[in-house]
């Protein structure tokens, strides 16, 4: 089975008074890049979350975002400010001695002063937070995971079917390769006979002309490293698992391939073909990039 590098995946999750959302998302791209979106309270999951999800991915631009509601009703508390207030409380009575002043501070008025009572977010146990935000986590992964498997499916056929493609046109150049160095031999023979009438042709002389025009049109290793590379990618596909980077390879050889026999041949059925074959490859490898 492959994977495509596209694919959205999407959960939630809720317990108690809490509800976590996870949506992942994600396209092509060379390496696995997580990109991570999530209230600042949460934050300190964002290393835990990261493993998490290479356990579901390879490769890929992944967006990742987190929302949290709390529901219930003490989400903050109030905090007394011991030592803040007893300053304060000692500042006003010095006041106080120093200027004569009545000292009509009551609690009241000291509450009022900044810090003395401050609002706090209710601490949460990290581990309970955890285990809820995993749980909508892998159940996001998961559908990440079929959606990526399903467009890889897709892939693979659509990629298996230009591949057969592929292969008629090579099977074409193979079977009318030869053709080519016979006609030259024929045409050879023509305008040799032409320009020395009745006289005798140097048959030596002919075929040393022909051995040499065949050497620089033979494409016969061309083709069977094409046939190779189409067979190897073919197995590939059926195999599965992380391949994207190993078929592109493939497909740039089979692209200097193609050019190789496009610039030997200078039969237009042949090169037609080639030109046929290189736009194929480009289409196999635009897909390819695609694959995780």
């Amino acid at each position: 089975m492959i994977k495509s590098m596209t694919g959205f995946g999407r959960c939630e999750a809720a317990e108690r008074d809490r509800k976590f959302t996870v949506e992942i998302k994600s396209v092509n791209h060379r390496y696995l890049d997580i990109n991570i979106k999530m209230p600042k309270a949460l934050n300190f999951f964002e290393s835990s979350i990261r493993s998490e999800l290479k356990n579901y991915i390879s490769r890929g631009k992944v967006d990742v975002f987190v929302s949290y509601e709390d529901f219930s009703e003490k989400t903050s508390v109030v905090r007394y400010n011991r030592e803040v207030a007893a300053e304060y409380l000692g500042y006003l009575r010095q006041m106080a001695e120093e200027f004569h002043l009545e000292n009509d501070i009551r609690v009241s008025a000291l509450s009022r002063f900044p810090e003395i009572f401050t609002m706090e977010e209710a601490a949460a146990d990290q581990g309970e937070l955890w285990k809820e935000l995993c749980q909508a986590l892998t159940g996001a992964a998961k559908m990440f995971v079929d959606s990526r498997v399903a467009e890889g499916e897709h892939l693979r056929e659509d990629l298996t079917e230009k591949l057969e493609g592929m292969r008629k046109r090579v099977d074409f150049i193979s079977e009318h390769s030869p053709q080519i160095v016979a006609e030259y031999r024929r045409r050879l023979e023509e305008r040799v006979r032409e320009l020395l009438g009745d006289a005798a042709v140097d048959e030596g002389r002919l075929l040393t002309e022909v051995t040499i025009f065949a050497d620089k049109v033979c494409v016969d290793e061309e083709i069977v490293r094409l046939a190779s590379h189409i067979d190897t990618t073919r197995n590939a596909l059926l195999e599965g698992g992380s391949i994207g980077r190993k078929l592109d390879f493939i497909a740039q050889e089979m692209n200097r391939e193609a050019n190789t026999i496009l610039s030997k041949t200078s039969d237009l059925e042949i090169s037609n073909c080639a030109i046929e074959l290189k736009t194929e490859i480009e289409k196999v490898r635009e897909q390819i990039q695609n694959i995780e």
